[in-house]
């Protein structure tokens, strides 16, 4: 079985020290950076994912996020990214406990992309994304948009899934006052990926709300848009 420790060489195996300084400059939160590359933590993850159980898994995905290290925290959420994955209640869990903890695009976004898998198998748990709407945590109002972008892409919409898209477009008219440039890039990114696959929703969205968002968002969010 593999064990934190060995994964924790292995990473270190692929290390470029050279890249350190422009990896803390780049992602701009201080904690450890080895300078591996995300395609090196990608193969490593991806024979994990082959060799272990899901149990094993999500027990690996926890030491490796624990040690607080920006390609420990990748792994983890990387060893959970995949579309089926069962049972999925403890990897669920897992991702959600770590939500309080984002503090870097990067990370978060890696970790959102491993639960937004979680979602879409089980869309009941979007009742506890709501939830994390109204927190205090820049990062948790983020991530509520960030991990439901699957909804954004689906040609074939069922009306459970409409209910959704207008579940988080209520969640994103009411972020629209708040002026973290992050939550605002958020809005923009949900609204500019809808807006290939359900151009009505984006264009009612920007005509009652599109004034009060800032420039660069509202820019964004159209791009898309004739």
């Amino acid at each position: 079985m593999m064990t934190l420790e060995d994964a924790f060489e292995a990473l270190k195996a692929k290390a470029v020290p050279e890249k350190v300084e422009g990896q803390a400059a780049y992602h701009k939160v201080p904690r450890t950076y080895l300078g591996v590359s995300n395609p090196d933590i990608n193969a490593l993850t991806t024979v994990w994912r082959r060799e272990l159980s899901v149990e094993e898994r999500v027990a690996l995905a926890e030491g490796l996020w624990q040690t607080d290290i920006h390609e420990t925290r990748v792994a983890a959420a990387k060893l959970l990214t995949q579309a089926r994955l069962r049972p999925d209640d403890a990897a669920w869990h897992l991702i959600a406990s770590w939500v309080p903890d984002f503090d870097a695009w990067a990370i978060a976004d890696h970790a959102c992309s491993a639960g937004s898998r979680r979602l879409v198998a089980d869309p009941s748990r979007i009742d506890e994304v709501e939830a994390w709407t109204t927190s205090e945590h820049m990062w948790t109002r983020r991530a509520a948009l960030v991990i439901t972008l699957p909804w954004t892409k689906q040609n074939f919409p069922t009306e459970q899934d409409l209910e959704v898209r207008d579940r988080v477009l209520g969640w994103a008219a009411r972020y629209v006052p708040d002026r973290d440039w992050f939550i605002q890039k958020a809005i923009a990114w949900w609204l500019r990926e809808l807006s290939k696959h359900d151009t009505s929703r984006v264009e009612a969205f920007l005509e009652e709300h599109g004034s009060a968002m800032k420039a660069f968002a509202r820019k964004e969010a159209g791009k898309y848009l004739r």
